[in-house]
């Protein structure tokens, strides 16, 4: 492993441990040559899952994209990053899971949008204005009302 400060390849591991619940292993390293200390994770290699965007071109499915938008819409919210890692472990083990190859760019942030809903709902509101790409107040009003009325009842 290079290090990311000097380059070098002569690092030592200080740490290993468990993350992503059993999906990695995160090791923290120290360069033997400039002694700076860095975090790498392991994980197996998966087969390549494309996500058909809205535009139908495909893309590889990254894990990171997601726990970025959930970044996103949970910052400044009592959201712990365990529990963001949560739900990006559960939607990336649900992609992984089907048989297809292939999934479509709605299906996924219908699965973001549904873990939020449970999660917070400002993020959850916060999520559906990009992703749902609202033009102006009366679609944040639609998305509320059915939110308000299970609140009421």
């Amino acid at each position: 492993m290079r290090c990311p400060y000097c380059g070098s390849d002569n690092d030592r591991v200080s740490d290993s441990r468990v993350g992503e619940d059993g999906a990695a292993i995160r090791r923290r390293r120290r360069c033997l040559h400039c002694g700076e200390r860095y975090t790498t994770y392991e994980r197996y290699e998966r087969r390549l899952i494309k996500v058909i965007k809205k535009n139908r071109l495909r893309e590889p499915f990254q894990r990171e994209k997601i726990r970025n938008g959930l970044e996103r819409a949970c910052w400044k919210r009592p959201i712990s990053a365990k529990q963001i890692a949560g739900v990006v472990a559960e939607i990336e083990q649900f992609v992984y899971d089907r048989e297809e190859d292939e999934i479509d760019s709605r299906t996924l942030g219908d699965l973001v949008m549904t873990r939020l809903q449970d999660l917070d709902q400002v993020a959850f509101v916060r999520f559906a204005s990009v992703y749902r790409e609202y033009q102006d107040v009366r679609d944040f009003v639609m998305e509320l009302k059915p939110m308000l009325r299970r609140e009421s009842s």
